[in-house]
């Protein structure tokens, strides 16, 4: 099988998980990046104050996202732009949760989405003093990104996975993780109790969408 993903980063308003605020996605297709996207995202209200801690981390004020859709609208986009993908993060854990999260607070279903964590599999590929993202992308050949753009730090984790993939001599994901020694995790598809999701919805259209030749 080809190594086939997306890679996706999120960056958050506050310390709630569902404070959402930006996204980055990478798609792979056999071991190439071929397409790449992001975007703001209004987080779900209650959880939409901008700590200044996390403004001076990635940038993004308030004002940044007054235009931007809302979660449910993003949801859309990320789904469509991902498919039926198994979704790669550094530190999949803080995605994961902040994609479970933020369906939680508006009632939206989240996807059932398989996941790898390239923190994980850095440590069980290179010989590293750290694995944060900026060291562990390096080693994987990609140096010089913004840090905390959404869009550059999933680019960072395709590397790494593309990188991973050749050392260890695999072509796809599943088999990557077996070699590795580490999990392919899965999102749970619960449906919050609150949920009004309407089925006749018109896909969301994300309008920052970059090829890659």
């Amino acid at each position: 099988m080809p190594l086939d993903f997306t890679a996706i980063d999120f960056e958050t308003a506050n310390s709630s998980a569902a404070s959402a605020c930006a996204v980055g996605l990478v798609r792979v297709r056999a071991g190439r990046i071929v397409a790449k996207t992001g975007w703001l995202i209004r987080p779900p209200a209650g959880h939409d104050e901008f700590n200044p801690f996390n403004s001076a981390i990635h940038g993004i004020r308030p004002e940044h996202v007054t235009s931007a859709a809302e979660w449910s609208t993003q949801l859309h986009a990320l789904c469509a732009f991902a498919g039926a993908d198994v979704l790669v993060a550094h530190n999949a854990g803080f995605d994961m949760n902040v994609l479970r999260r933020a369906c939680a607070a508006t009632g939206d279903t989240c996807p059932p989405y398989r996941y790898l964590c390239t923190v994980q599999l850095a440590r069980k590929t290179y010989t590293l003093d750290s694995y944060r993202l900026p060291l562990a992308a390096a080693e994987a050949g990609f140096t010089g990104f913004a840090h905390h753009d959404a869009t550059a730090d999933a680019e960072a984790c395709a590397h790494i996975v593309i990188d991973a993939a050749r050392r260890h001599g695999v072509t796809d994901v599943s088999a990557l993780a077996d070699v590795a020694g580490i999990r392919v995790g899965r999102l749970e598809a619960a449906v919050p109790a609150a949920a009004q999701v309407e089925a006749a919805d018109p896909p969301f259209v994300p309008m920052a969408l970059e090829s890659v030749a």
